[in-house]
């Protein structure tokens, strides 16, 4: 990167870093406690022009690259992840699919509610019974005249129940056969769409998950985005520019975890010296540092081929690939170098490694991303 985008980078990650630092920090685990979902924080972020970051300016977007996008998202999310799951989603799901694949009066109807942070959205693919196997979705949608009927359930959805605009895909063809699925957008109001549990969950707890539920929901064919029979194929090419996301959101919870536990180690003092210099520690504060920029490289290659809208399947899930794994095993150690303090929630790693699980399953499984690099490779 030149020079230029270095500096216009890291003032993008100064602005960020202020504001979560007094936005976002002072309530990190009363917002976990109680898994509240921060409404407010995210008209906060719109009015940042985090809400729209990858959407050009003429729909009321930021209209920035994925290198901006990945420092925001590494940002919010080493003060805390499930903001940065939030904006990941809102971004690069929701938001980006009616960008993507929408018509132009379809983009100006909804693109500058959603990127100024007026609304929120969601976007649902995810049932309870097929995830990755989207093609045996049960949600059908069932042309009537000039309206859709809409019936069946989403899972696992994230904003299912504040979101004010979903992208659904839906099954318009027979299970299994190809081409079966067409996406539309819904708005909440809807007679008949409606939100269902609400996910009691491991971390990422101030980012809300719950159900989708449509029971029989009249829609007019100009909320259809794309051609009838494309949906499977636009959520495959949004999940590619998904993955970055997701692998941004993992980088954010390394370094996150990483920093507090070098912070700690050059503190905390056995035998009458510091613990970093004790090999074990130091050697595990090492490997850390190395998976952190390892996972910075993969995922700036995958966005300089997004920004160039260059394929990048394959570099897209090897930089989500690499990177969930790699903030796992981060987070693990950022604990264990914590000792028993780190299993206490007075200090942040314990949120750091509960957070950092979702990132090796959400948008796609570890197994479901050496599925695609493999299927890359050996083409």
């Amino acid at each position: 990167m030149n020079t230029e985008i270095l500096n216009n980078l890291k003032m993008i990650a100064e602005t960020a870093r202020d504001f979560a630092e007094v936005n976002i920090r002072p309530h990190i685990m009363e917002w976990d406690e109680s898994q509240t979902f921060p409404v407010d924080l995210f008209h906060k972020l719109g009015e940042m022009g985090f809400m729209g970051i990858i959407i050009p300016e003429e729909y009321g977007g930021s209209g920035l690259g994925y290198h901006e996008y990945v420092t925001i998202l590494d940002e919010i999310s080493q003060v805390d992840p499930s903001i940065g799951l939030s904006v990941a989603a809102h971004n690069s799901l929701c938001t980006n699919h009616i960008y993507e694949f929408g018509n132009e009066e379809q983009r100006k109807k909804w693109l500058p509610k959603l990127a100024s942070g007026q609304v929120i959205g969601a976007w649902g693919l995810t049932e309870h019974n097929t995830g990755s196997d989207a093609g045996g979705m049960s949600t059908t949608a069932i042309k009537d005249g000039d309206e859709w009927i809409i019936n069946g359930a989403k899972n696992f959805i994230t904003h299912a129940i504040s979101g004010d605009i979903a992208v659904v895909m839906t099954r318009t063809g027979e299970k299994g056969a190809p081409n079966n699925s067409t996406a539309f957008v819904l708005e909440k109001g809807m007679p008949g769409f409606t939100s269902g549990k609400k996910e009691n969950k491991l971390g990422m707890r101030a980012s809300e998950t719950a159900e989708l539920i449509f029971d029989n929901v009249r829609i007019p064919d100009s909320h259809r985005l794309g051609e009838v029979g494309d949906g499977f194929k636009q959520a495959m090419k949004i999940l590619d520019g998904g993955r970055i996301s997701i692998a941004a959101l993992s980088l954010g919870i390394a370094r996150g975890a990483y920093k507090a536990a070098l912070k700690y180690a050059q503190e905390r003092h056995q035998f009458g010296k510091s613990i970093s210099s004790f090999q074990a520690v130091n050697f595990m504060l090492a490997d850390m540092a190395t998976e952190i920029d390892a996972a910075e490289l993969l995922i700036q290659r995958a966005s300089e081929l997004k920004n160039n809208k260059q394929k990048m399947t394959k570099e897209g899930a090897m930089a989500k690939l690499y990177a969930s794994e790699a903030c796992v095993r981060i987070a693990n150690n950022a604990l264990q170098i914590f000792g028993g303090y780190g299993y206490t929630k007075d200090f942040p790693a314990e949120k750091y490694y509960r957070d950092s699980k979702l990132c090796t399953i959400g948008e796609g499984t570890s197994e479901i991303q050496r599925l695609v690099i493999g299927r890359e490779i050996t083409r």
